[in-house]
């Protein structure tokens, strides 16, 4: 409190003096001085011990060197050259690599931790690691695709489903005039769903019910798992407009046709009574 105290009166204060039974410690730099054995100068200290010991280290070294070279001048056998000891060791590309590769791992399990994914749930090209193996497979447009119809002999023949494009070209039916030419050179992923083959020749899925979403998974399934068709690549697609109007379905929803066949039993059981009561009253 003495800056309270020199705050108040104006007085210097009295210089600190250490006291004549604090511990010291010869001072490693300056002979026959004595320095304070205290936490702030005992890095200094050891680290002037290390010095020392790595100085008489090297000396050593020095010494067994000599005496090396000596035995050598005089034709006698020596053995393999020491290194010095104290010589700084470099990393090199072994030591960088382990780095590297703890670094990875800590990485990976502190994400796996803290985030509870590996990757700190970032999922890019970096961890999709397939992305970087070569493969024939090509991204084509709509156009491009639409040229692997079947129309060219010797031409391979594609579909595609929800963007994977597939070699149909050993389906007899994708040929020209087979059940399923129609699907050839085309996405047509709302027809597997819907089962209009003719109107939803379209990769529009916007309003299919889930079973109908089902539908087109299995048969994206069935194009992938196949024995002889092959996955060749992706389709890019245009942007499709939100406000369009979703195509038309070929045959009414399943709901609409019970309402009707509902309305036309009512229909038809008001004209039975009417015609009873009539009759009755004639």
């Amino acid at each position: 409190m003495s800056w309270l105290k020199t705050s108040i009166t104006g007085e210097e204060p009295q210089p600190y003096v250490e006291p004549e039974s604090t511990p010291r410690v010869k001072d490693p730099v300056v002979p026959d001085r004595m320095v304070i054995d205290k936490a702030a100068n005992r890095p200094f200290l050891a680290y002037k011990a290390y010095r020392d010991k790595q100085q008489k280290a090297h000396n050593e070294w020095l010494e067994r060197q000599k005496i090396r070279q000596e035995k050598i001048a005089r034709g006698e056998e020596v053995g393999p050259e020491e290194k010095d000891p104290t010589e700084p060791k470099e990393v090199g590309i072994g030591g960088l690599l382990k780095f590297l590769l703890y670094f990875i791992v800590f990485g990976a399990l502190a994400g796996k931790l803290l985030t509870g994914s590996y990757t700190w749930n970032y999922e890019n090209r970096l961890t999709q690691l397939k992305s970087y193996i070569p493969t024939d497979q090509r991204l084509f447009s709509e156009s491009t695709l639409a040229k692997f119809d079947g129309s060219v002999p010797g031409k391979p023949i594609y579909l595609a489903i929800d963007g994977d494009v597939f070699d149909v070209t050993n389906g007899k039916a994708y040929q020209p005039g087979g059940s399923y030419h129609h699907f050839a050179g085309v996405d047509a992923a709302r027809a597997y769903g819907t089962g209009c083959f003719k109107t939803h020749r379209t990769h529009d899925l916007r309003g299919l019910t889930e079973a109908e979403l089902r539908g087109v998974n299995h048969w994206k399934e069935f194009y992938t798992n196949h024995a002889e068709y092959k996955k060749v690549g992706r389709v890019s697609h245009r942007p499709i407009n939100p406000a369009s109007p979703l195509p038309e379905p070929c045959k009414p929803p399943k709901e609409k046709k019970n309402n009707e066949k509902a309305s036309e039993e009512k229909q038809d059981n008001e004209s039975k009574v009417k015609g009873r009561t009539v009759h009755e009253e004639l």
